[in-house]
């Protein structure tokens, strides 16, 4: 802690050797510290912040976890701010704990956003696709990129200070990991937990690829709404039921059916009733003809119909509808696609066939209407499925795909949780557990890409014989030939490798056993020990972890979850490229003026994360949102501002300026620490005596007894996953009762240095702040390890750097005593604000009534009011408190101050004149208060405007108080 020197000589004592490094260290030390925190200066001096606050491991105690892999798509956001940074802090505690802690750090391949991003980069830079220079050098372009993307995220990283073991750091397409991903397919391929089939899936036409659910938007629109559809230049409308018969083949009866996407009526292959619906009982089992493919389809009955939904008797699409596919299935029916995977008609559509899918949907409406079977439209609220990737429109598109079939998984996954083995936290998504995973469906596994695991799954034959072809799984293609050998009994067999790719959720799920070695030996730090992560991907990952990981390890990957909620805007609105009110959390850790956010903005699209339109409502977002730009706030203060939410919360509303002020909470800290410093260095070093708990002063009790309570609240709060709790906590102690309260008490004592009062005064500072920091070192780091380096320590005081212990100070009434007295502390300042008495006027208080309590905090009562002199007095002569000010602070007390005669004559109001003007104020004051609460106040007020408001508010609110008082000891 101490610099070394050679004049420290070997068997000195250890008082002796404190007393030199005092001497030799004491103008240093205030020099080390700046006259005020600058994040930028601390975070360029303590970058490297791993290793400080970490005492030495206790035996056969660990940790591990992992980090949810960011995709290498861009630049880290807010969410992954808040992860890193909730992971950090859990991780920072265990090893405070000496706990030896292992905690991964990785990169995701991400297949489908990385190949988008990476297309568009392609065509803005050289107006090339991926098919203009083909499969290999595609992937050199993504490799390139993804090796820049990679070290900017591991950059972002290191600047939030997270302690990661960055020698574990893992890419889920480097070597290993493939190796890993191979042999999970192989070995679910052999158990029969995979299988290749035809199956709906999320196709999209633009992407060419399924895509899974978690990359669909399912956008709400209520009435006809036009929406952009990649490839078209014209919107297309969406929003609309349009109706029109199916003629019976044996009358000249009808069945009037309605849809929202008139163009798959092509592939119609029944109509569907229910069988409870009397209106169409007869009709069961009948059929209608078809007037475009010239078929008979049939009528049939299903209770899923709601019979007062439309005209109560439904088209069924299997190929182009997730219900009706399940319908279909049920009652055996044909899948006729007529959408290709260009999104055009297919052969199946007769001379329609080529003609783009929204395009067909005028003439087939036309041809309908020529054929006098079209019955109507009319506006309908509905749900449009949208791809988050290209913004295309999904076709729902029977494929040959390949899944996993997770039903007996996944009732291992809801056993695990029913019986405790794992835990959900928060609790209440244990029930969003069950109904997902107890409804769930087999997962569609490939990817119709060219960036991703290739699946490992060959088509085998006899040459020449396509009839004996058949699939299997190989960890290679030497391993498919052999395979495919010993099946087919022939040594001529060719192979053919699968050209999609897996889903990048399934490399993602064999991340916790995959890290440490596995399919190898899998080392001790498998299972993990939580697995924190956001709630949207409780499903796509968490679920799938659990289910991969007990069925290819035969154990749990982790036997607790923590699950944190969505970052939004200070409105409540999620962050989006849509609403154009994503915060980048660079510019809030440096600052950054409004002309750089929106060259930010700008830069992004030119590197095609983003489009024309979303680049242009970030830019206008900004505006509204920051038009000054945003201050510097630094990393601790981001990290401190993002824990002070409840992370369980389903959303967590962000606010840049929340961050601002605890970026003035670090000053505060910082201040305080210079403070005891000064403090230290005025001392004797022979006068710093050791201290006694029972013989330190009464507000130096109290304040140990309030640290007492921080230690026991941080400890248990954090052992519930309750940051905010802790935040909360530190922030109430530091800002409220350390720097406001104690500290202010203490000033009187150092002027007259090297008593007794204030040796236990820098005892008790230097204590606090010893350990107040070591409570915010895993919430700020770089702050905490700066200042705890440079804060003094009192003699024959040993410094820890471990997580503080239970502390035995804590006196809940002497506590319950202080909490009376600044009770009339506030009393006094708010009397002396109303009138203008300031410190210079010198002006006596009396405190009247049963003050034998007050008797020790008199001094105390003096400080904290900056008042002159406190007299205490069971009653007071009139003639003292004649032109004396008056409040009441309960029963037996009240409160006089005594009027300065320069202030006396500001003191006459005409209580006669005082209601007209009181009821003016309150009108004013209403209409203020009107104002600010309005929606849009917040985004599109200035800042400059925001401060006016107030300040006028205060004012206002000032006035109001003053003649209110006056108003009740005019009764008195």
């Amino acid at each position: 802690m101490w610099p070394l020197c050679s004049k420290y000589k070997v068997g000195q004592s250890l008082r002796v050797k404190y007393l030199w490094l005092t001497q030799l260290c004491s103008e240093s030390t205030r020099a080390d510290l700046n006259s005020g925190y600058k994040p930028s200066l601390v975070e360029a001096e303590e970058f490297e912040c791993y290793s400080y606050f970490k005492p030495k491991v206790k035996a056969n105690a660990s940790f591990s976890l992992i980090l949810p892999p960011p995709n290498i798509t861009g630049n880290l956001h807010l969410g992954h701010a808040l992860t890193a940074t909730v992971q950090d802090v859990i991780v920072r505690c265990k090893q405070m704990e000496g706990v030896e802690c292992v905690w991964v750090p990785g990169i995701d391949h991400a297949g489908i956003a990385t190949q988008v991003v990476v297309e568009k980069l392609l065509w803005n830079e050289k107006r090339q696709t991926r098919h203009d220079i083909g499969r290999e050098h595609f992937q050199e372009r993504i490799w390139k990129w993804k090796k820049e993307k990679a070290e900017m995220i591991e950059r972002q990283l290191r600047q939030l200070g997270v302690s990661l073991d960055w020698s574990r750091q893992i890419f889920t397409m480097d070597s290993t990991q493939s190796s890993a991903v191979t042999k999970a397919f192989v070995q679910l391929f052999d158990l029969g937990l995979i299988y290749r089939a035809d199956h709906l899936v999320n196709w999209s036409c633009c992407l060419q690829s399924a895509i899974s659910d978690i990359e669909v938007d399912h956008v709400e629109i209520d009435g006809p709404t036009q929406i952009q559809v990649p490839t078209y230049e014209k919107p297309v409308e969406f929003g609309s039921l349009t109706y029109f018969a199916y003629k019976l083949c044996d009358s000249d009866e009808e069945i009037v059916v309605g849809t929202t996407r008139p163009e798959t009526m092509l592939g119609d292959v029944a109509v569907a009733v229910n069988p409870r619906d009397d209106r169409y009982a007869r009709y069961i089992g009948r059929h209608l003809w078809h007037p475009f493919r010239q078929q008979k389809i049939p009528i049939i009955c299903d209770s899923f119909v709601d019979q007062d939904f439309g005209t109560g008797a439904v088209k069924i699409t299997p190929a182009h509808d997730p219900t009706d596919f399940v319908v279909g299935q049920r009652h055996s029916l044909d899948n006729v696609q007529v959408i290709d995977e260009k999104g055009c008609l297919t052969s199946a559509c007769g001379d329609l066939a080529g003609i783009r899918r929204f395009e067909a949907r005028d003439v087939i409406v036309s041809r309908l209407e020529a054929a006098r079977l079209l019955r109507g439209k009319q506006d309908h609220k509905m749900v449009v499925p949208i791809c988050s990737r290209s913004k295309d429109v999904i076709e729902y598109m029977v494929k040959p795909q390949w899944f996993v079939r997770c039903s007996e998984m996944a009732s291992e996954a809801v056993e695990s949780v029913r019986t405790g083995r794992l835990r959900l936290e928060p609790k209440q998504f244990e029930r969003v557990w069950f109904d997902w995973l107890e409804n769930i469906r087999d997962w569609c596994v490939s990817r119709q890409l060219w960036w991703g695991h290739r699946i490992p799954a060959y088509s085998c034959r006899v040459r020449n014989s396509p009839e004996t072809a058949f699939w299997i799984a190989a960890e290679n293609a030497s391993e498919a030939l052999r395979k495919g050998s010993i099946a087919l009994s022939s040594d001529d067999v060719e192979i053919e490798q699968d050209e999609d790719v897996l889903d990048t959720w399934f490399s993602s799920a064999l991340l916790p056993f995959s890290s440490f070695g596995w399919p190898q030996q899998v080392d001790g730090h498998y299972p993990l020990n939580i697995m924190e992560t956001g709630h949207d991907i409780l499903f796509f990952w968490v679920a799938r972890m659990v289910m991969l990981g007990t069925r290819l390890t035969g154990r749990l990957p982790f036997d607790k979850v923590l699950l944190h909620g969505i970052i939004c805007d200070a409105q409540g609105r999620k962050m989006s490229k849509s609403l154009g009110n994503v915060v980048q959390p660079e510019d809030i850790i440096h600052g950054s003026t409004l002309e750089n956010l929106e060259a930010g903005s700008k830069a992004n699209h030119d590197a095609g994360i983003l489009s024309f339109d979303e680049m242009t409502r970030a830019v206008q977002g900004q505006k509204k949102m920051f038009p000054s730009g945003i201050p510097e706030c630094g990393t601790d203060a981001l990290r401190f501002t993002l824990c002070s939410h409840n992370v369980k919360n389903h959303f967590i509303n962000f606010d840049v300026q929340e961050c601002y002020t605890n970026k003035l909470f670090c000053n505060k800290i910082w201040q305080a620490t210079r403070f005891t410093n000064s403090a230290m260095d005025k001392m004797a070093p022979d006068s710093l005596k050791p201290t006694k708990f029972d013989e330190l002063a009464v507000m130096d009790r109290w304040i140990l007894s309030r640290l007492s309570h921080l230690v026991q609240v941080s400890k248990e709060s954090l052992q519930m996953y309750d940051f905010h709790v802790t935040t909360a906590s530190i922030k109430d102690f530091l800002y409220f009762n350390f720097c406001d309260v104690y500290l202010e008490t203490t000033k009187r004592a150092f002027k007259l240095p090297n008593t007794d009062n204030a040796a236990g005064h820098c005892w008790t500072l230097t204590t606090c702040l010893d350990t107040a920091l070591r409570v915010l070192a895993p919430f700020m780091p770089r702050l905490a390890q700066h200042l705890h380096k440079k804060l003094q320590v009192y003699p024959e005081e040993t410094r820890d750097l471990g997580f503080p212990q239970n502390l035995n100070w804590r006196d809940e009434t002497l506590e319950e005593h202080v909490t009376n007295v600044l009770e009339v502390v506030v009393a006094i300042r708010r009397m002396k604000k109303l009138f203008g008495i300031a410190a210079k006027h010198q002006a006596e208080v009396y405190i009247v009534g049963d003050t034998s309590f007050y008797e020790p905090f008199t001094a105390t009562i003096e400080d904290l009011t900056l008042s002159h002199k406190v007299i205490l007095t069971s009653q007071v002569e009139q003639s003292a408190v004649k032109d004396a000010i008056c409040d009441r602070v309960s029963t037996n007390t009240q409160i006089f101050i005594a009027v300065p005669s320069e202030l006396r004559n500001a003191f006459e109001v005409d209580l006669s004149k005082a209601e007209s003007k009181k009821t003016k104020l309150v009108k004013e004051l209403e209409k203020m208060n009107k104002m600010i609460s309005g929606d849009n106040y917040r985004v599109k007020a200035k800042p400059e405007a925001q401060q006016m408001h107030a300040k006028k508010i205060t004012m206002l609110q000032e006035k109001l108080a003053r003649i209110t008082y006056m108003q009740t000891m005019s009764k008195k």
